[in-house]
Protein backbone atom coordinates (compact mmCIF):
# COMPACT_ATOMS: atom_id res chain seq x y z
CA UNK A 1 0.00 0.00 0.00
CA UNK A 2 2.82 2.71 0.78
CA UNK A 3 4.49 1.80 -2.35
CA UNK A 4 1.17 3.21 -4.24
CA UNK A 5 1.02 5.95 -2.17
CA UNK A 6 4.61 6.58 -2.96
CA UNK A 7 3.62 5.95 -6.93
CA UNK A 8 0.85 8.27 -6.85
CA UNK A 9 3.19 11.01 -5.62
CA UNK A 10 5.81 10.29 -8.10
CA UNK A 11 3.21 10.35 -11.30
CA UNK A 12 1.75 13.70 -9.80
CA UNK A 13 5.27 15.06 -9.62
CA UNK A 14 6.60 13.51 -13.09
CA UNK A 15 3.22 15.35 -15.01
CA UNK A 16 2.66 12.24 -16.49
CA UNK A 17 -0.55 13.07 -19.08
CA UNK A 18 -3.08 10.69 -21.25
CA UNK A 19 -4.30 12.72 -24.40
CA UNK A 20 -3.41 16.03 -23.16
CA UNK A 21 -5.03 15.67 -19.36
CA UNK A 22 -2.93 15.22 -16.34
CA UNK A 23 -2.98 11.15 -14.80
CA UNK A 24 -2.94 12.45 -11.33
CA UNK A 25 -4.00 16.12 -9.62
CA UNK A 26 -3.95 14.74 -6.29
CA UNK A 27 -0.49 14.01 -5.65
CA UNK A 28 -1.17 15.43 -2.04
CA UNK A 29 -3.40 12.20 -1.38
CA UNK A 30 -0.27 10.08 -1.58
CA UNK A 31 1.40 11.82 0.50
CA UNK A 32 -1.83 11.46 3.37
CA UNK A 33 -2.14 7.77 2.77
CA UNK A 34 1.40 6.60 2.84
CA UNK A 35 1.69 9.07 6.43
CA UNK A 36 -1.43 6.96 7.99
CA UNK A 37 -0.37 3.75 6.88
CA UNK A 38 3.12 3.98 7.94
CA UNK A 39 1.43 5.61 11.07
CA UNK A 40 -0.82 2.93 11.92
CA UNK A 41 2.02 0.42 11.71
CA UNK A 42 3.98 2.04 13.71
CA UNK A 43 1.56 2.80 16.50
CA UNK A 44 1.23 -0.90 16.43
CA UNK A 45 4.23 -2.12 16.95
CA UNK A 46 4.77 0.83 19.63
CA UNK A 47 1.23 -0.53 21.92
CA UNK A 48 2.36 -4.18 21.35
CA UNK A 49 5.72 -3.67 22.75
CA UNK A 50 3.92 -1.27 25.43
CA UNK A 51 1.43 -4.44 26.05
CA UNK A 52 4.34 -6.99 26.39
CA UNK A 53 6.48 -3.90 29.15
CA UNK A 54 9.42 -4.41 26.09
CA UNK A 55 8.98 -0.79 24.71
CA UNK A 56 11.94 1.51 25.13
CA UNK A 57 11.81 4.31 23.10
CA UNK A 58 16.26 4.35 22.70
CA UNK A 59 15.71 0.98 20.70
CA UNK A 60 12.88 2.46 18.83
CA UNK A 61 14.31 5.13 17.47
CA UNK A 62 17.82 3.10 16.90
CA UNK A 63 15.77 0.70 14.71
CA UNK A 64 14.00 3.65 12.39
CA UNK A 65 18.11 5.43 12.16
CA UNK A 66 19.09 1.78 11.77
CA UNK A 67 16.41 1.82 8.58
CA UNK A 68 16.38 5.25 7.35
CA UNK A 69 19.68 6.78 7.66
CA UNK A 70 21.53 4.82 5.59
CA UNK A 71 19.26 5.06 2.86
CA UNK A 72 19.33 9.31 3.38
CA UNK A 73 23.56 8.71 3.19
CA UNK A 74 22.60 7.11 -0.31
CA UNK A 75 20.67 9.80 -1.58
CA UNK A 76 22.77 12.47 -0.49
CA UNK A 77 26.18 10.86 -2.15
CA UNK A 78 24.46 10.55 -5.12
CA UNK A 79 22.69 14.00 -5.21
CA UNK A 80 25.13 16.28 -3.36
CA UNK A 81 27.71 15.89 -6.69
CA UNK A 82 24.87 17.17 -9.43
CA UNK A 83 23.50 19.89 -7.29
CA UNK A 84 27.06 21.14 -6.37
CA UNK A 85 27.38 21.09 -10.20
CA UNK A 86 23.96 22.35 -11.35
CA UNK A 87 23.61 24.78 -8.79
CA UNK A 88 26.79 27.09 -8.66
CA UNK A 89 26.19 30.76 -8.90
CA UNK A 90 26.92 31.93 -12.52
CA UNK A 91 29.47 34.13 -12.76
Amino acid sequence: MRALAVAAVVIFHANFSFRGQPMLTGGFLGVDIFFVISGYLITSIILRQLSAKDFSILRFYHRRARRILPALFLVLAVCIPFAWRLMRPIN
